[in-house]
C-alpha cells in the first residue's frame, strides 16, 4: 500500500495516524502482508485496513468514544498483568486495544511498558499501529485463528471479523457492522487492484 493509496483510503483521518507510523510498525511483524503471492499480500493489507476503518471510524478516533465504559476495563483476577494504580485500559488505537490483560500482553510482546503507561497507545503513532498489528498477527479473540492466518490460509475475511469482534457481530448479531467491514475491505481491495476472495462474512 503506497502512501497515496493510504491517503485515498483514509482522506479524513486524524493526523495522529501517520503512514510513516504504520510503516515503522511493520518491522515488529515481518510476515504481515508479506506472506504468499502478491495478491495474498495485498488481500491481507486490505483486510487489515478494512477492519481498522470499522474499528476506528476511518481512523478518526484514537480513543474509545463511550467514556462511561472507561472504568470497567480492569480484570482484577489477572495475576500476570494486574491493573496499575490509577490507570485505565479503555480502547485505544486502530483496533481499539482494551483491557489490562491485552495491554500487558501487547506490551510484553512489543517490549513496551503498556501496562503501566497505557496512554502510550494514544500518544505515539507507531506504538498505536504496533498494537493493532500485535492483535492481527498473534490473537484469535472470539475466533479460532489469528486474522493473519485467516487470510494467508484461505479461510477468508469473515474469519478476521470473527477474531476481532465475533462475539458482538457474527452469527447474525450485528449484520450491519459486518456489512460495513466487508464494504471497506471490498473498496480497499479494488483500490489495490485485487479480488476479495471468498467467505467474506461470519
Amino acid at each position: 500500500v503506497t502512501e497515496a493509496q493510504f491517503n485515498q483510503m483514509f482522506p479524513n483521518r486524524n493526523p495522529f495516524y501517520t503512514y510513516s507510523g504504520l510503516v515503522s510498525a511493520l518491522s515488529s511483524y515481518p510476515a504481515f502482508a508479506n506472506t504468499g503471492s502478491d495478491t495474498l499480500k495485498k488481500q491481507e493489507a486490505a483486510a487489515f485496513l478494512g477492519n481498522v476503518a470499522q474499528e476506528s471510524g476511518h481512523l478518526r478516533y484514537i480513543v474509545e468514544l463511550d467514556t462511561a465504559n472507561y472504568p470497567f476495563y480492569c480484570d482484577n483476577t489477572s495475576v500476570l498483568y494486574p491493573c496499575a494504580p490509577g490507570k485505565q485500559y479503555y480502547g485505544r488505537g486502530p483496533i481499539q486495544l482494551s483491557w489490562n490483560v491485552n495491554y500487558g500482553a501487547a506490551g510484553a510482546a512489543l517490549g513496551l511498558p503498556l501496562l503501566t503507561n497505557p496512554d502510550l497507545v494514544a500518544q505515539d503513532s507507531s506504538v498505536a499501529w504496533k498494537t493493532a498489528l500485535w492483535f492481527w498477527n498473534t490473537q484469535s479473540g472470539a475466533g479460532t485463528m489469528t486474522p493473519h492466518n485467516a487470510i494467508v490460509n484461505g479461510s477468508g475475511f469473515g474469519e478476521t471479523i470473527r477474531s476481532i469482534n465475533g462475539a458482538k457481530e457474527c452469527n447474525g448479531l450485528n449484520p450491519a457492522a459486518v456489512e460495513n467491514r466487508v464494504n471497506f475491505f471490498t473498496i480497499f481491495a479494488n483500490l489495490l487492484g485485487i479480488s476479495t476472495g471468498n467467505n467474506l462474512r461470519c
